[in-house]
């Protein structure tokens, strides 16, 4: 395993910060991933879900896979998105739990929080909230949270067990865990997992799937089960990204966990 020093994090974090700041400011120029609408479609977003949106959200949309097949938000709970973008998973958080309820939208990409505030007040999501900060350091009290989602951001993080970590941290007892993201079935090489500015990439800086299920296995989890799986990169727009995931395996996930 490749040690990421301070160093190298920050190089990390700046170069995913510039990427999902022009996701936010300038969708349309496209990307090596798929974004937008069509990504939401290819993942399994239901279609009555997405009419439901503002154009907004879904522009800028990023994520990976379609993690609401979990079935565990209901009305009244508490929901945390990390790494929420322009609020697409966020919104439709906001929409299930209701007014009773609360979801609180965390990014540390600047472009993509002013983007969910203004989706947010689009759809007059009263009951949502937008906080700056990381997966490995969420600002919020222990056990206060019923549901947390995310998707395709753990792969972009330095520390991924002290994400899982946190996770488990802000969890209720019998809270769940809901995410889409990226897995490996082969590592990439240390040279290459070694260059920061590549994580940004969406590719090298994922781990091999059955640690990923075990980071929260042993952050505290039970009952981690992956329920769908996405041939994401096979719908990317460039040659050099397919063949790269393909001869790493890379494919997205869709997990659920149960904080005991």
């Amino acid at each position: 395993m490749v040690v990421i020093t301070s160093e190298a994090r920050d190089v990390i974090l700046d170069a995913v910060r510039r990427m999902y700041s022009e996701v936010a400011r300038t969708p349309e120029q496209g990307f090596h991933f798929p974004t937008g609408r069509p990504a939401c479609e290819l993942e399994g977003y239901p279609p009555e879900l997405l009419d439901a949106l503002p154009s907004g959200a879904l522009d800028s949309f990023a994520g990976v896979g379609f993690p609401f097949a979990a079935q565990v938000i209901e009305e009244g709970q508490v929901v945390l998105d990390v790494g929420s973008g322009s609020g697409t998973d966020a919104l439709i958080a906001s929409a299930l739990v209701g007014p009773t309820g609360k979801v609180i939208g965390l990014d540390m990409t600047l472009a993509m929080r002013e983007r969910l505030r203004e989706n947010a007040a689009e759809a007059g999501a009263d009951n949502l909230t937008v906080l700056d900060g990381t997966a490995e350091a969420i600002p919020v009290p222990d056990t206060s949270v019923d549901v947390v989602t995310s998707n395709g951001v753990l792969n972009l993080v330095p520390d991924k067990a002290g994400a899982a970590e946190e996770i488990h941290r802000i969890l209720r007892p019998g809270g769940w865990v809901q995410i889409a993201d990226i897995v490996l079935g082969e590592t990439p090489s240390e040279a290459c997992r070694s260059k920061p500015e590549l994580w940004a990439e969406c590719i090298v800086g994922a781990t091999r799937e059955e640690e990923y299920l075990q980071l929260f296995r042993d952050a505290g989890f039970e009952d981690v089960e992956i329920l769908d799986r996405v041939d994401y990169f096979a719908h990317s727009p460039s040659e050099g990204t397919r063949e790269l995931a393909a001869s790493l395996g890379a494919e997205a996930i869709v997990l659920r966990g149960r904080k005991a």
